[in-house]
């Protein structure tokens, strides 16, 4: 197996946003269908097919680029340096996702193989299949399993903002069965693109079925658009520009970019980045966002990739020491002019899923600004992925031999390839980065995102006007304790946008 490097030009699928496409090409025979599982070792070249062919990929995939290679005796290169021993390797395995599991380092908590790439694929886009309730699940006592949902916000352009649902609002079943924590994902998370949700209202402490049902259809494609909220607030002698931002996503730089513009016109002396919700997403994105907020600081160092050894090395050979450096910039990819602001404080609003290129934006910032953390211990994803994709050699009428996907299955995987460290070097925040002000979000007391009343928001306000008020939650005998949300979970990735990278060949 040799290591080649090529430049590469994204997908268009993945133009849209943040993710490398990095291609596992494994050239050999045509593939049988999928559920024909064999080998054969021709010309010292093994010919793996139907699941064991997945298996293959999975291999020498997370072998080549994973986190923890070196440290997972299973993808040690000597299992594939005598090829009998490998073929019988790989023939024990025939369930490739059984497989890639038990590829995983202990501590990995994030990688995944997904089954069918364009579900991927969308889901990286912000392009799902929703109804436009986005909500959390609480436990509704304690030492009890029923649980209770809460609305966390309403999807603009979705079926539920045309219904009677908001912020705040609360549910305890769907279609008329208690959520609990052994049947939410079955009721919350399945195929069914219609539900009905059961509401309820809090009196005196305890839930109560107040008899109102809200029937919700999801769209299949709907497009996300993370950037939630953005406005100037006049306050006294100040002006504060808020940003709600939900996702980082390639393909809205230019709309953030004008949006900054906007502030800049408007001479805001403040700015609040919102990333309550924001479970992460585009590296380049990221840095974009970090030098709308500055701008004295072009082509510094904002973040450096630390990637296993084989990868520096490998990495290092094709483009130098400065590929591992991603620097602040004065342009988006399309050359426009990015809108900075210079400024030398920036307050940012987290919740304990505010996750991956959301945390890199704070830990990127703190040696160059003042950051002003309001709001709860994040997630403590200081490490990003790729997506990667078996690619096959195929002969193509008038074109000739290409490179395409293979046409035998879907599979793609999501591994952890790199830790990301700030520019002092600095990445040792696996337990979050805990906020300056610790404040958590009550279903008490949300208020509407956006208000100067909305609780965190009042208090980062509170702040810029050197009046920090004292910050307490409503006394309440409801445990609050949150149960985690499988899709917020999914979208907890931090991806790079490279032009070049390696790929393989057989």
């Amino acid at each position: 197996m040799r290591l080649h490097f090529k430049p590469l030009i994204a997908t268009s699928c993945f133009s849209v946003f943040f993710n490398i496409v990095l291609l596992i090409s494994i050239f050999g025979c045509e593939s049988d269908p999928i559920n024909e599982d064999s080998s054969n070792i021709v010309n010292n070249v093994i010919n793996f097919e139907g699941d064991l062919e997945i298996s293959d990929f999975v291999w020498k995939s997370l072998n080549q680029y994973y986190f923890w290679q070196n440290e997972v005796p299973k993808l040690s290169d000597s299992i594939s340096a005598d090829l009998q021993n490998y073929e019988e390797f790989i023939l024990k395995n025939k369930d490739p996702e059984v497989f890639f599991d038990n590829l995983l380092h202990p501590d990995d908590k994030f990688s995944f193989i997904e089954k069918n790439y364009s579900d991927l694929e969308n889901l990286i886009q912000g392009v799902v299949a929703s109804n436009g309730v986005e909500f959390g699940l609480l436990f509704a006592c304690n030492n009890c399993r029923q649980l209770i949902g809460y609305v966390k916000y309403i999807l603009p352009g979705s079926d539920a903002s045309e219904k009677d649902i908001k912020r705040g609002d609360l549910f305890s079943g769907v279609n008329g069965i208690q959520l609990k924590i052994d049947n939410y994902r079955e009721l919350l998370f399945n195929d069914n693109l219609d539900y009905t949700l059961n509401m309820v209202s809090i009196n005196n402490g305890v839930f109560i079925n107040n008899g109102k049902d809200v029937s919700l259809s999801k769209k299949e494609n709907l497009e996300i658009n993370p950037i939630l909220i953005n406005q100037v607030l006049n306050l006294e002698n100040t002006k504060v520009g808020y940003l709600l931002y939900n996702q980082f996503v390639a393909d809205k730089s230019p709309q953030l970019n004008q949006i900054f513009g906007d502030f800049k016109n408007n001479e805001i002396d403040d700015l609040i980045i919102d990333l309550r919700y924001n479970g992460g997403g585009s590296v380049k994105n990221c840095i974009e966002l970090a030098s709308m907020i500055t701008g004295q600081f072009q082509d510094q160092v904002f973040v450096q990739e630390q990637w296993n050894s084989k990868m520096t090395e490998s990495l290092t050979l094709d483009n130098g020491e400065e590929y591992f450096l991603d620097r602040f910039i004065s342009t988006l990819s399309d050359g426009e002019t990015i809108n900075s602001l210079y400024l030398n404080r920036v307050f940012i609003l987290t919740s304990s899923e505010s996750a991956s290129a959301s945390e890199l934006l704070i830990n990127g910032l703190k040696p160059f600004i003042e950051v002003v953390h309001i709001g709860e211990r994040t997630v403590g994803k200081n490490l990003a992925s790729i997506t990667l994709y078996d690619y096959v050699k195929k002969f193509i009428v008038d074109v000739g031999v290409e490179e395409i996907k293979n046409p035998d299955h879907t599979y793609a995987l999501q591994p952890i390839v790199l830790k990301i460290a700030n520019k002092d070097g600095f990445s040792d925040y696996s337990e979050g980065l805990e906020p300056d002000y610790n404040i958590k979000e009550s279903i008490l007391d949300f208020g509407v995102l956006g208000d100067i009343e909305e609780p965190l928001l009042s208090f980062a306000i509170s702040l810029i006007n050197g009046k920090e008020t004292k910050f307490t939650l409503k006394n309440s005998t409801i445990p609050l304790n949150k149960v985690k949300d499988p899709l917020m979970i999914s979208r907890q990735g931090m991806f790079l946008d490279k032009n070049t990278v390696p790929f393989l060949i057989n």
